[in-house]
């Protein structure tokens, strides 16, 4: 079976590349939008699940890997900022606090039908961070496509001052020792 990951995400793919798999990459035609009143962790959820389905019909023998995080301040969604302006309000709010990323991770096994999926929490507390420090960050890393605006495996390391959590590649978005499990109950040892 072909193992396919349903993403753009070059830091997912960077992920995944490091369990030596064969894969392929596809992007998911998903409506990334949260329903009203949904949980910060069920939207993750549901995204991840739709992500792995959505290529189901181009690839009907592989396992799809669908992952999708939300990060939440006080239980309000931040998303991806996409411009500097919105990155700076996302790390001015999140400054001397912490917060939640929910990393959802699904493996859908378009032959059987078959589901598996969880959701990864990871709390990161930030620095109480200067105005000008946030700019310097922000100048120098523009991570406007990562969710609440800080990239762990980047410079963005330098805004936390701690983090706790089952597995680190979470935050980074690939919950990679779930998936591990995952594929082995699939039938496909990493090692």
């Amino acid at each position: 079976m072909k193992l396919i990951l349903a993403s753009t995400s070059p830091y997912r793919r960077e992920l995944l590349a490091r369990l030596k798999l064969p894969f392929e990459v596809c992007s998911p035609e998903v409506d990334e939008t949260p329903l009203p009143g949904e949980a910060p962790e069920q939207t993750a959820h549901r995204l991840a699940i739709a992500k792995a389905k959505s290529p189901a019909v181009d690839f009907p023998d592989a396992l799809i890997i669908g992952s999708d995080q939300v990060a939440t301040l006080d239980g309000q969604q931040l998303g991806k900022p996409h411009t500097h302006d919105n990155a700076v309000k996302q790390l001015s709010m999140m400054r001397g606090r912490s917060v939640i990323f929910h990393t959802a991770l699904c493996l859908y096994n378009s032959r059987s039908g078959s589901i598996q999926s969880q959701v990864v929490p990871f709390e990161v507390h930030f620095r109480n961070l200067s105005d000008d420090r946030i700019e310097r960050y922000l100048v120098k890393e523009q991570p406007y496509n990562c969710a609440g605006s800080a990239k762990s495996e980047g410079l963005g390391i330098a805004l936390i001052e701690k983090m706790s959590g089952d597995d680190p590649n979470a935050l980074i978005g690939l919950p990679l020792i779930a998936l591990v499990t995952m594929l082995e109950n699939e039938g496909l040892a990493v090692i």
